[in-house]
């Protein structure tokens, strides 16, 4: 599928404003040196208002709107890869010099969860409250802050390091998965989730799956008379848990685990339901979506087999959807001294649907604040957590850098034409 992108660059700003819309223009930002750039430094001021602005998922168009326009007075040139919506929403792609494709990408997402929490910030404590100030627009202030420190102090130059920031990451990852077609070739790519400022080892994979249960409506006087759904979706719930219970563990990322996320079924208490279902989601410890999807079904048969006979069958009663391809669990380099040890998570990314288009490309995930918090009523960073965080970005940055160095220099060792 081909998305249509469009090249923005200029527009002045002014950084605690939330700017109104300008027309794109097909204009390229001056090539790789640094005197057009008008880097912001105020790394508060930025989160703020990126965490001001309701960007659940679907309706990420404003906060679009504003990263872009902060991007382009900055110096950077962006480019919008359409994914379409009313209003529509879109990623993305920031350089600050010449070079489109760049060695290093620092990437996030821009989306939320609902509900929209406000933002508050207490000065005296230091402590920021807000929808998406930890997962993840801490993610994105702090690496675009990071950048420009670096470009600041000339540590990198604009042609080494760009900015890919994305919609969708929290309804199945469509922004990240459009992505592919935007042709980026880095060598390393730098991941912002909340991790507690430590590197991540791995998470869990990932599979969602839907149960529909299928009765006969009745009379609750006379249910012999019909077959109740939530029955059927009670006893298929309780043999996949069990199931579980009995899968393989990993040394790394513990246990595979289901929540089931979402149920419903039935119209009255005096009816016997005809219809019910169960949305779930397994994070998986080990092995694959296609070693667990036949577990999965065969559970749930084993365990509707009672209401099933010569005219009944299973699938007259019950019906199993994957709802996502799904990934098995993910290895990522923690390879960068100076983080203390890495940790692996049980939450999902981005990471798995953006494809390595280079061989060896390394991939590390990183960011400010706990997860924990995240998705909930009460998420919360801190101002020490952010500025660490811009501090821990540029650290791992320059290793990306001093890294892809060696490879270079090995790889011309080896050449005989030189």
């Amino acid at each position: 599928m081909h998305f249509p992108t469009t090249l923005i660059a200029g527009a002045l700003f002014q950084s605690s404003v939330i700017a109104k819309t300008q027309p794109a223009q097909d204009v390229l930002a001056p090539a790789s040196s640094y005197s057009h750039l008008h880097l912001t430094h105020d790394l508060l001021a930025f989160h703020k208002n990126l965490t001001q602005i309701e960007s659940i998922s679907g309706n990420e168009h404003d906060v679009g709107v504003w990263l872009t326009e902060s991007l382009q007075s900055q110096g950077y040139t962006v480019e919008k890869q359409s994914l379409g919506g009313n209003p529509p929403r879109f990623n993305l792609l920031a350089w600050p010099g010449g070079k489109r494709n760049t060695r290093v990408l620092l990437s996030s997402h821009i989306d939320t969860v609902p509900p929209f929490w406000p933002y508050t910030h207490n000065a005296s404590t230091g402590v920021i409250i807000g929808r998406g100030s930890v997962d993840a627009k801490g993610s994105v202030a702090t690496q675009v802050l990071a950048l420009n420190g670096l470009l600041e102090s000339r540590e990198v130059s604009p042609d080494d390091v760009g900015l890919l920031f994305v919609v969708g990451e929290e309804t199945g990852g469509d922004g990240m998965r459009a992505a592919n077609d935007l042709n980026l070739k880095p060598k390393s790519i730098i991941f912002g989730e909340p991790t507690e400022g430590r590197l991540c080892a791995g998470h869990k994979g990932n599979l969602g799956a839907k149960i529909i249960a299928k009765g006969k409506a009745a009379h609750s006087g006379y249910p012999w008379l019909g077959r109740s759904a939530n029955e059927v979706l009670v006893a298929a719930l309780g043999g996949v848990m069990e199931m579980v219970k009995g899968l393989p563990t990993s040394e790394k990322y513990g246990s595979t685990t289901m929540n089931i996320g979402r149920m419903e079924g039935g119209v009255a208490a005096n009816v016997v339901p005809e219809s019910a279902s169960a949305s779930l989601a397994f994070r998986l410890a080990e092995g694959t979506p296609e070693t667990l999807k036949p577990l999965v079904v065969e559970a749930v048969e084993n365990a509707v087999a009672a209401f099933v006979d010569k005219d009944v069958k299973a699938s007259d009663v019950v019906e199993i959807i994957f709802t996502s391809a799904g990934y098995g669990p993910i290895a990522i380099d923690s390879d960068v001294p100076g983080f203390g040890k890495p940790i692996t998570v049980n939450y999902g990314t981005d990471i798995p649907n953006l494809k390595q288009t280079v061989k060896g490309q390394k991939r590390y995930l990183y960011g400010p604040g706990s997860i924990l918090v995240a998705h909930s009523d009460h998420e919360a960073t801190t101002e020490k957590e952010l500025f660490d965080a811009v501090d821990g970005y540029k650290t791992l940055i320059l290793h990306a850098m001093i890294k892809d160095d060696a490879r270079e220099q090995l790889r011309d060792a080896r050449r005989p034409d030189l």
